[in-house]
């Protein structure tokens, strides 16, 4: 198996493995299923890991790091990648630090390698639920949550910081008034949804961008087979005697974006590292930049009459 290459990010602080393993799974698979799927994760060669206060995974998580350390397959949490976000009911500038320090404390870590602003909106405090009623849905405070999350890598609680279904225009808001630029941000990306005016913007910012739902939406609470049925796809990975999952993720690779993979099936776990000895031809990745785009998250969910979103359009402010 190739070994997975690594990129640097803008804060310098150290370099991110190009695959990572993603632990939001609807519905809920049960924490020792996590467990268990991240530490064979780990056996195979794993080093990049994604969670989030709201998927309910962060426990599972570091318990299976911390076995793995026990049983020696790593020898330090160091040689991991760690990546947790910041759910919107926490998103209020006295709650921002408190909100990490619970999520180290489910991880059982002194420090995250990356923590995200999960979605551009925040919401009543209390609740980890998605999706978020919409009466308590609340207009996002970026200069004072962004200070927070400063603050946060100043004191070395992470090590670097970053933003999730960011949109070009809230990036340049964020961007007005940050002291530290984002390193990241964490979108939905796949051969159906390329994202490439956000890439270019990101690119241009130092930004570097994450891929979540490479293979579209199936098995999420929004849906989705359009990226599986896609006939394009289909004939490339029988022409090339790939499975099309691997020739979703080696185009993203190849896009320059780090991709999240979610599999808790073993085989399909080592299929996904599998990307690295070929690649797309030109005709190939041609045919890909051809097809027909459709954003699988609507983003409906944070669209409210008396909310800070009245429409689609203005949580994406026109990038649909």
């Amino acid at each position: 198996m190739s070994s997975i290459p690594e990129v640097p990010l803008s804060s310098g602080c150290r370099t991110v493995p190009v695959v990572g393993m993603g632990t939001a799974a609807y519905p809920f698979p049960g924490p020792e299923a996590v467990k268990s799927a991240t530490l064979h994760a780990i056996e195979l060669g794993y080093r990049h890991f994604d969670t989030a206060a709201s998927y309910g995974t962060e426990q599972s998580l570091g318990e299976a790091i911390a076995e793995a350390l026990h049983l020696g397959i790593i020898q330090s949490r160091d040689e991991l990648f760690i990546t947790s976000k910041l759910w919107c009911s926490d998103a209020h500038p006295n709650l921002v630090l408190l909100a990490l320090q619970k999520t180290l404390q489910n991880l059982q870590m002194e420090y995250l390698d990356l923590y995200l602003i999960h979605f551009p909106v925040s919401s009543m405090p209390g609740k980890y639920e998605y999706p978020v009623r919409k009466e308590e849905l609340l207009p996002m405070d970026f200069k004072s949550i962004w200070a927070a999350m400063e603050e946060c890598q100043r004191l070395g609680l992470t090590k670097s910081i970053g933003v999730s279904n960011f949109s070009c225009k809230k990036l340049q808001d964020l961007l007005a008034t940050a002291m530290i630029s984002p390193s990241v941000n964490q979108v939905e990306m796949n051969p159906l949804w390329q994202q490439k005016k956000l890439r270019e913007f990101c690119k241009a910012k130092g930004i570097m961008v994450t891929a979540y739902s490479p293979l579209g939406a199936k098995g999420t609470i929004w849906g989705g087979d359009l990226v599986m049925e896609c006939e394009v796809l289909n004939e490339i990975a029988r022409a090339r005697g790939k499975t099309l999952a691997q020739v979703c993720l080696r185009w993203v690779y190849e896009q320059g974006v780090i991709v999240l993979v979610k599999s808790f099936n073993e085989e399909r776990m080592k299929e996904n590292l599998e990307i690295f000895d070929w690649a797309l031809s030109q005709e190939e990745s041609k045919k890909i930049t051809q097809l027909p785009q459709y954003r699988g998250l609507s983003g409906d969910s944070f669209v409210s009459v008396n909310g800070p979103f009245k429409s689609v359009e203005e949580f994406w402010d026109g990038e649909i």
